[in-house]
């Protein structure tokens, strides 16, 4: 290391809470308009990409950003159900695969998702281990749900009550985990898949009974008891369990068709099919037929629209910061006058006292670029499954 560069170095070393400053300024304002766009092209593209391979999503009037939201990041927003039996209207109408969705509740926090099995050929899911939900109360965890709870084939996951302060609701479901699905890098990821009479049967709209034949008349859980009639007494509960002996006594009150999902994604096999859906939703009173692409690009659009006002926001910042710079070195300068004229008199040239002033800046710069290179790449990394778990939750 020359002369030069030696004293900067000691000089830097000395006064090491001002370099740290002058470094974390340099460093945070060119961080911030990197770290912006870094994250939103990769939410562009996470969410582009997850639209565009949704043909198309039918749902209750309203929102539709909202309505496909819902059905590609299980979002729970302000949309109102549909019935079940649109599922069928749709397939019988067209050739068009008519897959619903309901996602209205979750599992430790985690979506709870009822729907078919024609979901995972949809999206392209693998099972990693297990099976796929083949009864009342099974379940099939997406890989980071499994990874997070700690959980696998055999185990459980509960789901969560919907109102806390009201003891007196549904119970929650125990869901007995039956398939674990591979790394999809996507919302699935990060979601608990339920036949679609399972998330009903959570919503309280299927239950069971214990069986209170061979109870005694004076139990406390019978009222009253005859030949042919039993009355029960408060004390028998509904079921939080569906196991093999129990599964019998599950039903549904009501015509499923009439049941509520959320959304339903249709696929087409033709343009002339997905034509004729849209033209018959169109003038719907109650339902909407729309494109998740469309509406995603059309939130993208806005979003960059308002990213401008933060490009705007980091040249200021940026200039300010420069303009801060300048006047900490000036000031820096006047301070160190007479450091440099005793220097001067001892035999440095002016073009060595500036090589050395130059070598701090370029030192502290340096350093500056080092950190922000580094985080950049952190950043690049980590943008996908930082984005993903923020479009998630």
């Amino acid at each position: 290391m020359s002369s030069p560069a030696k004293l900067a170095w000691q000089y830097i070393v000395f006064h090491k809470y001002k370099s740290l400053i002058l470094i974390a300024c340099i460093f945070l304002t060119a961080l911030l308009p990197i770290a912006i766009k870094i994250l939103l092209s990769q939410f562009n593209q996470n969410i582009t990409s997850r639209a565009d391979n949704t043909p198309a999503v039918i749902g209750a009037k309203g929102s539709s950003l909202d309505l496909t939201l819902n059905a590609i990041y299980f979002k729970r927003g302000s949309i109102d159900p549909i019935e079940f039996g649109e599922v069928a209207s749709i397939r019988e109408s067209s050739s068009a695969t008519a897959i619903p969705v309901h996602s209205l509740y979750t599992a430790q926090e985690h979506p709870v998702v009822g729907t078919t099995i024609e979901y995972f050929d949809f999206r392209g899911l693998e099972l990693a281990t297990g099976s796929h939900f083949v009864t009342l109360g099974d379940c099939v965890l997406g890989s980071r749900v499994a990874n997070s709870l700690g959980v696998t084939i055999g185990d459980y996951i509960i789901s969560d009550r919907e109102n806390v302060l009201n003891l007196a609701g549904q119970s929650p479901l125990r869901l007995n985990i039956v398939g674990i699905l591979e790394d999809s890098r996507g919302p699935d990821d990060w979601a608990v898949f339920v036949d679609v009479k399972t998330a009903w049967v959570i919503q309280g709209l299927g239950h069971g009974h214990q069986d209170l034949s061979g109870e005694d008349k004076d139990s406390a859980k019978v009222l009253s008891k005859s030949n042919d009639k039993i009355v029960a007494s408060p004390a028998v509960e509904s079921y939080i369990e569906i196991t093999p002996e129990n599964i019998e006594s599950f039903h549904f009150h009501g015509d499923t068709k009439d049941f509520p999902i959320t959304s339903v994604i249709v696929v087409s096999e033709s343009q002339k099919d997905e034509t004729i859906l849209e033209g018959k939703y169109a003038g719907h009173e109650a339902m909407q037929f729309t494109y998740p692409k469309n509406d995603v690009r059309e939130l993208m659009s806005l979003v960059f629209k308002v990213k401008q006002f933060f490009d705007a926001n980091a040249i200021l910042i940026a200039v300010s910061t420069a303009m801060l710079l300048l006047l900490v070195v000036l000031l820096s300068l006047r301070l160190r006058k007479r450091e440099m004229e005793t220097m001067f008199k001892l035999g440095c040239s002016r073009t060595t006292i500036f090589q050395l002033q130059l070598i701090e800046m370029v030192i502290i710069f340096g350093v500056a670029a080092i950190l922000l290179a580094l985080s950049t790449w952190g950043l690049i990394a980590g943008a996908g499954g930082l984005v993903e778990s923020i479009l998630v939750r």
